[in-house]
């Protein structure tokens, strides 16, 4: 049998004899896949040791007894109104097996991303030639690894309680696509143990089953599951309102909201544009299902090579209206829920099947507008994502504070970090970082019960910039967050440390922050509670410097 096919120009051929020769023009695009997986790894070994955001020590303390063992009937309740089962479990291990490491769940947000890479290309027709295939699956890989989404690449909280859900729910739908719903039911509800982010999975396998012409019971089977899983959620969830959630009438806000997640690769920090964005994606999926459907219906065939495609574009825009429903607000940079760093991967989605769909309908398209097309989109968005990634990294910074925080057990400065105390018992025997034998301050081998002379050099803030100079600008109070800045020889300070009047080292601090000042380098400490006369020494070229208790 003669097949029709397309050729590397671009012109229809009848190739009798597929599948086709993988020229070197295929492994160089497919090559540059491996490009963000690189970035992205690279951001998620260098993240920080400790774990800084509330819901990892909120989760660790529900879960674990302060033993350290755990309470297998806390994995089942709800964290921010949804089910945490599978997270919760991977925090506990995280801190059980390897010491409460946040660079091993960053880890495993690359690798859990990179599947779902693996599972879009998986989905690709066997009917493109393989230059196609490549740019594609290079697209997604800079789509679903973007720049934009360093939020879930530096802070394993984040990444953690969205990947495994949109995995399983990616899974699922690769599985029906290619016509195996009973295994496509398992990992949705797998997703489901995850995160609420799997939720409208169940429509979306609906929509692939029915575009496959599968039987009438096994498409409502889905549709069915969908409507039951949500009235058990809505009926059990708890009351009251979650961090960005609003119940006021709103609807052109939630528009926004949704328009702006599936647009959110086009913009780092303005609204607009990605709402735009998000307003011609979803044109663009609709005018593409419904010539997919139309077709279909007119031949009396099975949709079979869109239908997953179609699905995954379904998923992409229920997560958007999930999120727009249940997250609007306006008190967050950007002015627009749909901004947030983590929430890219709504968009990556929406996007990676437009791509497809384009290619799908317009078989006779040239390969090299293929090429461009994708590979065009892929590089201008994660280019414009890398703004957004400076953000996330600077924001998440002050952070870093809370291992010492942790360490010398400051309740009110941890507050202040949104990290509960009541999780130090667990953490402390579970011997979860930072209550490791390895635990340090990072300054030049100076440690928490260490000396210090307070006979140092002085540094005095002069009139004069440029100039060795620093200032407290925060009371020096234990268990409160200190701030101020130094800078020395023009540079910024090594480190920071805080003394007891007898010269003890009794805390610590980070260095290297923004601060008001632009011709300076800010720092902030903590020291425990109790403690009095409290002296602030910092220390750059191996050499040790005291800032006066002064303010600016």
């Amino acid at each position: 049998m003669r097949v029709a096919d397309e050729t590397q120009s671009g012109t229809l051929d009848f190739d009798p004899a597929p599948p086709r020769r993988v020229t070197w023009r295929a492994w160089l695009l497919a090559a540059t896949a491996i490009i963000p997986v690189a970035l992205a790894g690279m951001a998620a070994a260098r993240a920080p040791r400790v774990h800084v955001l509330l819901d990892y020590w909120h989760v660790l303390a529900k879960i674990t007894d302060d033993d350290g063992s755990l309470i297998p009937g806390q994995l089942f309740t709800y964290h921010l109104d949804q089910p945490f089962v599978v997270p919760s479990l991977l925090f506990w291990a995280d801190a059980a097996w390897f010491g409460g490491d946040n660079r091993v769940l960053t880890l495993l947000t690359v690798l859990l991303a990179v599947a779902v890479v693996a599972l879009l290309v998986s989905m690709l027709p066997t009917t493109l030639t393989p230059i196609k295939k490549a740019a594609l699956g290079a697209g997604f890989s800079f789509l679903v690894l973007s720049s934009h989404a360093m939020e879930l690449w530096v802070q394993a909280t984040n990444g953690i309680s969205w990947l495994p859900a949109v995995f399983f729910s990616v899974l699922a739908i690769a599985l029906a696509h290619r016509g195996q719903p009973v295994l496509s039911y398992l990992a949705a509800a797998l997703g489901c143990l995850c995160f609420g982010a799997a939720f409208p999975v169940w429509f979306a396998l609906a929509v692939v089953l029915w575009l496959r012409r599968a039987p009438r019971l096994t498409v409502a089977m889905p549709a069915a599951i969908g409507v039951l899983v949500l009235g058990f959620w809505f009926a059990t969830k708890p009351s009251g309102e979650h961090s960005l959630a609003s119940t006021a009438f709103d609807p052109d806000g939630r528009l926004s909201t949704m328009a702006a997640a599936v647009g959110g690769l086009w913009s780092a920090e303005l609204a607009l544009p990605a709402v735009i964005a998000g307003g011609l994606t979803i044109t663009a999926l609709a005018l593409l299902a419904t010539t997919t459907i139309q077709r279909s219906t007119a031949q009396g065939t099975a949709a079979s090579a869109e239908a997953g495609w179609i699905g995954l574009g379904t998923y992409a825009l229920a997560l958007a209206v999930m999120l727009a429903l249940g997250r609007t607000s306006s008190s967050v940079p950007g002015g627009n829920v749909g901004l947030i760093s983590r929430y890219v991967i709504v968009a990556a989605l929406a996007t990676c099947a437009v791509l497809v769909l384009i290619t799908l309908h317009r078989p006779a398209w040239p390969t090299r507008y293929i090429v461009a097309m994708t590979m065009t989109l892929a590089l201008v968005t994660h280019a414009i994502g890398g703004a957004k990634a400076a953000a996330v990294q600077r924001d998440y910074a002050p952070l870093r504070l809370a291992a010492i925080a942790l360490r010398v057990n400051a309740p009110n400065a941890l507050n202040t970090l949104h990290i509960q105390p009541s999780a130090i018992p667990a953490a402390t025997a579970l011997r979860a970082y930072p209550f490791t034998d390895d635990f340090t301050l990072g300054c030049d081998g100076h440690e928490l019960g260490g000396q210090l002379p307070l006979a140092t050099t002085p540094l005095p803030a002069p009139s004069t910039p440029g100039t060795d100079h620093g200032a407290i600008d925060t009371p020096l109070a234990p268990d409160t967050i200190l701030s101020g800045w130094a800078s020395i020889s023009g540079t910024a300070a090594d480190c920071v440390l805080v003394t007891d009047g007898t010269g003890t080292i009794v805390g610590g601090g980070i260095t290297g922050l923004d601060h008001p000042s632009a011709a300076a380098t800010g720092w902030h400490a903590v020291a425990p509670p109790g403690t009095t006369d409290l002296h602030i020494i910092v220390t750059a070229h191996g050499q040790t410097y005291h800032l006066p208790p002064t303010t600016k």
